[in-house]
């Protein structure tokens, strides 16, 4: 069962942090999980995933020594192809991940040739990724980046991971940086690595590991449009703003209209006359709104080439004796500001 709970609904755009558990427990046993797909690194045997049901025992409190620990169904990669450079992998298919929070409990359970568990992330396919995993045969947890197929750079501690022990494994993706806990505690320090910006997240053993998963529990930053961020950078960086919108191509072929806005109603909205004018001729236009009382312009925003990319309309609070020249004045230093982050009109759509 995969279940998405959106945390934090403030302010003027309603998406800020999510949550979400993947419940091997709530699945059927003796299945590959829903949502999820087999890849394998490397060569050998794909990984055989499916649900089981074995003794955990609770995260808080203690099982007494007469009592069994509860069963409950979670992921085993039960697979035992020994090939040395075997990874197989179990990939959640359908999202892409930037700034997150992962972790899971695992459980080495068997292994000659390797005794391994982990979790990968950011990856673009099973051949480009970051992984932090932990090996109960060597004592060692190692955080690598992984591209076309060649594990490069490997980093971490030497740590013990008694095999048949359930360990909680963590990680944090923030930007360019990535912590790593092991048993609660942190183990590897802050790592950073600009490779990989986003990807997938997915569950990493090798060779001939037998390895158990439980839930999944990600914390996550919503991925948004480079203009959404864009408008609600500059709203909250410019008191008198009340607000503005970008209007341009969803696409490349697409017709004009609201792709960001402080005001939610407007997305998607088809572009005003002015709009349109401005985009396809590079005009400003200036003007009152008596009714809301706010002074309006309208203004192109130029990819690094000084072409056209997007109209901005901005709606402001005026000020005693102000001008049509103040106030396009007043969106120059905004405008110079978003065209020094956004280089062609496809950025604009494009997910950070």
């Amino acid at each position: 069962m995969l279940r998405v709970w959106f945390l934090i609904a403030l302010g003027l755009f309603p998406l800020h942090a999510a949550e979400r558990t993947i419940e091997f427990s709530h699945m059927a046993a003796d299945e590959p999980p829903p949502g999820f797909r087999s890849a394998l690194m490397g060569h050998g045997r794909p990984g055989t995933w499916k649900i089981i049901e074995t003794e955990v025992p609770p995260v808080l409190g203690f099982v007494t020594e007469k009592a069994e620990p509860p069963r409950q169904k979670v992921l085993a990669q039960t697979g035992r192809d020994s090939t040395d450079d075997r990874y197989p992998i179990l990939i959640l298919d359908d999202q892409e991940f930037s700034d997150f929070t992962v972790s899971t409990r695992f459980k080495l359970q068997a292994g000659v040739i390797e005794q391994m568990a982990g979790i990968a992330f950011r990856m673009q396919n099973e051949s480009n990724y970051f992984y932090i995993r932990a090996s109960g045969l060597y004592n060692t947890l190692r955080f690598a980046y992984v591209e076309n197929g060649q594990i490069i750079d490997p980093q971490g501690v030497d740590i013990p991971i008694e095999k048949g022990v359930w360990h909680e494994l963590k990680i944090e993706a923030k930007g360019t940086q990535f912590t790593c806990w092991y048993d609660g505690k942190l183990a590897i320090p802050p790592i950073n690595n600009p490779h990989y910006a986003a990807g997938k997240i997915g569950l990493w053993t090798k060779s001939d590991s037998v390895s158990y998963f439980t839930d999944l529990h990600i914390t996550y930053r919503p991925r948004e449009a480079l203009a959404t961020i864009l408008v609600r950078d500059m709203i909250g960086k410019y008191g008198r703003l009340k607000n503005i919108r970008i209007v341009g191509r969803p696409d490349k072929n697409g017709a004009l209209q609201v792709l960001a806005s402080v005001k939610p109603e407007e997305i998607g909205r088809p572009a005003t006359e002015v709009e349109k004018d401005v985009f396809a001729n590079d005009k400003k236009y200036v003007g009152k709104d008596k009714q809301l009382k706010v002074m309006l312009a309208t203004v192109p925003l130029h990819d690094k080439n000084g072409d056209p990319i997007a109209a901005v309309h901005f709606e402001m609070d005026p000020f005693p004796g102000q001008t049509e020249k103040n106030v396009l004045q007043r969106t120059f230093p905004l405008i110079k500001e978003m065209e020094a982050r956004v280089a062609a009109n496809k950025e604009l759509n494009a997910l950070q």
